[in-house]
């Protein structure tokens, strides 16, 4: 073992541990946003679901959602 491998082998670990990090916060980053997309996504399709209940019950109050009624 030559003494180019006592700098070469840990200088190798480190640059590793660098680039796992930068990839590894950029995957956590993206997948954060996924889940606040689609987050996002169902709260507007729980939305226009319930404004179209609404509309078709016309003045009607809508029926309380069953998941509320689950919590009592």
């Amino acid at each position: 073992m030559t003494s180019g491998h006592i700098l070469f082998i840990p200088g190798m670990i480190m640059v590793g541990m660098f680039l796992g990090f930068i990839l590894g916060a950029r995957a956590a980053r993206n997948q954060f946003d996924l889940q606040q997309r689609r987050a996002e996504e169902r709260e507007a399709a729980r939305a226009a679901r319930a404004a179209k209940r609404a509309q078709a019950a016309g003045s009607v109050a809508p029926a309380a959602d069953p998941r509320d009624q689950a919590s009592n």
